[in-house]
């Protein structure tokens, strides 16, 4: 089928590009990218080998989720985070919430967890291209906020997520350079509640430049799928 043969593939291109960058592939986690994808198309990946996906949409992964019958290891909330969907989010157990792009969306997740008494790995997402379309935190103000944000108890901060330019994948380069420069910073002040273990950036288009500049979490959609579907009920 064209998915396990599109995981084969990006498998491969994963383990020749560390060899070449003498890191060990092991330590790359590849999170494929199911939205708008069936869970047919989902349950492919998993039996394939990947066992973290990724939703963007609160309302499309409710849908989906709770009908995998295929075993995983994460379920990662990848997508623009709303306050009045944690609840239903958190009710899916997410493995990793990669957008906290604010101290204002962690202090309603950090209520929500507390009334149930529960804690939740994230990542605090930057906006390191600064385009006003994208959410985040700003490169300038994040260190402040990964302070601010490790005060909540019900959160740990695990890393640092970005979404590169959508043009030409080396315009992203010194953009990814830069969040991996912003990450082992935050990572030697040994802020606490602070495990500075996942950067995660790295789409389709340009995940090799991102494994490059040092990214050892991938985001891949539509190089597993193929494009999106248009429409659909979500």
């Amino acid at each position: 089928m064209r998915i396990n043969k599109n995981i084969e593939t990006i498998r491969n291109t994963i383990d020749d590009k560390m060899a070449k960058l003498g890191r060990q592939s092991e330590h790359i986690t590849l999170v494929a990218v199911t939205k708008t994808h069936s869970v047919e198309a989902m349950e492919t990946a998993l039996k394939a080998g990947v066992s973290h996906f990724g939703e963007n949409k609160v309302q499309e992964a409710i849908h989906k989720v709770p009908l995998l019958s295929v075993p995983y290891e994460g379920f990662h909330f990848i997508g623009h985070l709303q306050s009045n969907k944690i609840n239903q989010l958190l009710s899916l157990k997410p493995y990793l919430i990669h957008s906290v792009d604010s101290t204002y969306i962690a202090q309603k997740l950090h209520l929500a967890l507390g009334r149930t008494n529960r804690f939740q790995d994230i990542l605090i997402q930057v906006n390191i291209s600064e385009e006003a379309t994208k959410s985040g935190v700003s490169f300038s103000n994040a260190i402040q906020c990964v302070e601010e944000i490790s005060r909540y108890s019900t959160l740990c901060i695990r890393g640092l997520m970005t979404i590169g330019k959508l043009d030409k994948p080396e315009v992203s380069r010194p953009l990814f350079a830069k969040m991996k420069a912003l990450f082992d910073e935050i990572k030697g002040l040994e802020i606490p509640n602070v495990n500075m273990d996942y950067l995660s950036m790295g789409m389709s288009h340009d995940y090799l430049i991102a494994l490059e500049e040092g990214a050892n979490m991938l985001r891949i959609g539509s190089a597993i799928f193929g494009q999106r579907a248009i429409g659909g009920n979500f």
